[in-house]
């Protein structure tokens, strides 16, 4: 008789990711980011720990968005007054103080919402350059470029 596997969270192993995000595609990356995010590529994936490991981006003002995307994708707060509903592009937002933004809430929209979620978002670190104080931990390079022709725009 075969018994489901389920890992307890002092059995997970993390490893460090640093990804390029130079011309990659916003959508195509961060679906893979959201899944090495949430432990999904890993062969004892356990829905209920935090079993996902570490990732690095660098480069997130150089991301690539397809179609009119960089003009029409909004983005929309509210700073609770009444009336007071705010929103940006995403070409504002790449072109403003904090480019990072927009690929945290890319990879944010894709993983769950809730405790568990959220913990996993803090293994998630973003830098608008190529510099990053991760050096330490010895990140292996995933590029997720070469992965599929798409993943990439050179325009």
């Amino acid at each position: 008789m075969m018994k489901t596997y389920s890992m307890k969270p002092a059995e997970v192993q993390k490893t460090w990711f640093v990804i390029d995000a130079q011309d990659m595609v916003l959508g195509r990356m961060a679906s893979e980011i959201a899944k090495i995010l949430r432990g999904k590529h890993k062969a004892g994936y356990t829905p209920h720990v935090d079993c996902g490991d570490n990732v690095i981006v660098i480069n997130a003002e150089k991301v690539k968005l397809t179609g009119r995307k960089l003009a029409d994708k909004t983005y929309y707060w509210h700073t609770g007054y009444p009336g007071g509903i705010k929103s940006r592009t995403a070409g504002q937002l790449l072109a403003g103080r904090f480019p990072e933004r927009v690929v945290e809430k890319a990879v944010e929209r894709m993983v769950p919402r809730g405790p568990l979620g959220r913990v996993q978002m803090k293994n998630l670190r973003v830098y608008a350059g190529t510099d990053h104080p991760h050096e330490a931990q010895q990140p292996v390079v995933l590029d997720l470029a070469a992965r599929n022709p798409k993943n990439k725009r050179s325009q």
